[in-house]
């Protein structure tokens, strides 16, 4: 891998959404305005303030999952990758270059979200602020490196969109925000211990009721992290130069 072949890549994907709109909206807006949309569905209730920081967790997921997936979809299928991978550029550098383009981006989105649910939407936050801030992030980080994992295995940008039934809305059901996840079944509880979203919220709640960045804080961004590096790395190892 090349450093500067790595941030020359992220450069580049960059400049694209810059110049897509849509893609800025879907990164930056939506989250805002799908956690805004609950808050006044529940306004004047005490249910906004009990999930609401999860949320932070679970929407950045989804919005990087699904925009990064179909993204780097769209360069196997235009050939594009194809053309940049017979340049010294190597599936490492690729990778690792829209990981950190969307992880400059999912930081942006994170810091977005995050100070409209406290200080426009009231978020009640009893934990440190900054903590959340890097939860969100890394919650975020990891919706970017499950897409990029997932895109090797579609064929077309709407595959890319019908994998999340199957890879998203699992950990979204068994990851605590519906229900503690230790009054689930137990094959439900133990199959949610191996979901990375389950330590998302977990973080996230911790620090909406007023939890120190203690042990079990960082055990939780630990894993959420581990998740995301072994994600780039399998992507790195599953791209593929194009769609068959």
């Amino acid at each position: 891998m090349s450093a500067r072949l790595t941030v020359a890549t992220a450069v580049r994907v960059l400049q694209q959404v810059r110049h897509d709109p849509r893609i800025v909206a879907l990164l930056l807006v939506v989250p805002c305005a799908l956690i805004g949309l609950l808050a006044w569905v529940f306004a004047g209730g005490p249910v906004f303030d009990h999930i609401g920081a999860a949320l932070l967790g679970v929407f950045p997921f989804v919005v990087m999952f699904l925009v990064t997936s179909v993204a780097t979809l769209g360069e196997r299928q235009s050939g594009t990758l194809e053309r940049l991978l017979v340049m010294p550029l190597g599936k490492g550098d690729f990778i690792a270059g829209y990981a950190l383009a969307f992880g400059a981006l999912a930081v942006v989105q994170a810091l977005l979200a995050t100070a409209f649910s406290v200080w426009v939407l009231d978020l009640a936050v009893d934990g440190p602020l900054w903590s959340l801030v890097v939860v969100a992030v890394l919650d975020a980080l990891l919706g970017t490196a499950f897409g990029l994992l997932v895109s090797a295995f579609a064929q077309t940008e709407f595959q890319a969109v019908q994998f999340m039934p199957a890879a998203v809305l699992p950990q979204f059901l068994l990851c605590g925000l519906l229900i503690p996840r230790d009054e689930m079944p137990r094959a439900l509880e133990l199959v949610s211990d191996v979901l990375p979203l389950s330590y998302a919220v977990d973080g996230m709640r911790a620090l909406a009721a007023g939890a120190d960045v203690g042990s079990d804080l960082v055990r939780d961004a630990a894993v959420v992290a581990g998740f995301t590096a072994a994600f780039v790395a399998a992507a790195a190892t599953t791209l593929r130069r194009r769609t068959p």
